[in-house]
């Protein structure tokens, strides 16, 4: 198979309607996964435009990084004492309705309220 020379390609990509443009300055490109993510240090990136979307190529060595797990919730003493009016719960009630609820004031008066 011949070999293309990266000029040639890329105006017969321009033929094609696909834009090619180098990105310059780009540090580090960062993915997010669901227990991890990847970190790509001084990467090459491409932006691609093909058919109205834009497509970015990514070259580059990635290093691992575990997430840390999610500080855990702050709940107020105002919010816990709303909630514990409205529905006519304990202030100790209130605060677990919360936090089962991730804070949702309204997911936990209808939580407490339908315990009740």
């Amino acid at each position: 198979m011949k070999r293309m020379n990266p000029r040639e390609m890329r105006r017969m990509m321009q033929k094609m309607g696909m834009g090619i443009e180098e990105m310059q300055g780009v540090l580090k490109v960062t993915i997010h996964l669901k227990d991890k993510s990847l970190v790509i240090p001084d990467p090459q990136v491409t932006q691609m435009k093909v058919s109205g979307q834009t497509i970015y190529q990514i070259v580059g060595e990635a290093v691992e990084e575990k997430t840390e797990e999610r500080a855990k919730l702050e709940i107020s003493e105002d919010d816990a004492q709303l909630v514990s009016a409205q529905t006519g719960a304990s202030l100790e009630e209130a605060k677990k309705a919360l936090e089962s609820t991730n804070g949702d004031l309204a997911q936990a008066i209808m939580l407490l309220s339908s315990k009740a």
